[in-house]
């Protein structure tokens, strides 16, 4: 019998819709482990789910037969209907459409992790905007600036 073997490692980054500050610390607390779990059940592994009021970062494995789209659209999709359905006070919640997913090496693992846990203190110093460049840059992702924030 033929085996497969995958570790498609993706850093995946996205915000709320205007990067409003939608995620109240208390909403934090059930949305981020709520986020790995509609990861793992749908096959995905999460190595780890991290953010602030308007951002999410996640860290998943991809299994071979995923795409990247279709994982953030299950993960996106998934965790707004759960928020719209569990709490009625965040009727307004929404995800932006886009997002941002940038693959790492097995190396790189355990500087990302690092990276999305401290979240909190990371954007003491600069704005969701300015990370995000910054990581696009990193990854020599090329974009038109008049197109990259939804």
């Amino acid at each position: 019998m033929a085996q497969s073997f995958c570790n498609c490692l993706m850093h995946c980054v996205w915000s709320t819709k205007g990067r409003r500050n939608l995620i109240p610390p208390e909403l934090q607390k059930r949305l981020l482990p709520y986020l790995g779990g509609i990861a793992r059940d749908n096959g995905m592994k999460a190595l780890v789910v991290g953010g602030i009021s308007n951002h999410v970062h996640s860290l998943v494995s991809l299994p071979s037969t995923m795409a990247v789209a279709k994982a953030v659209q299950l993960v996106k999709g998934g965790s707004s209907k759960w928020v719209h359905d569990t709490f009625p006070d965040y009727r307004d919640f929404e995800w932006q459409a886009g997002y941002g997913a940038f693959s790492i090496g097995a190396a790189q693992v355990d500087r990302t992790i690092k990276y999305i846990q401290n979240q909190e203190e990371h954007h003491r110093g600069r704005s969701f905007e300015e990370e995000f460049l910054e990581i696009l840059k990193v990854h020599g992702v090329e974009y038109d600036a008049r197109y990259i924030w939804d």
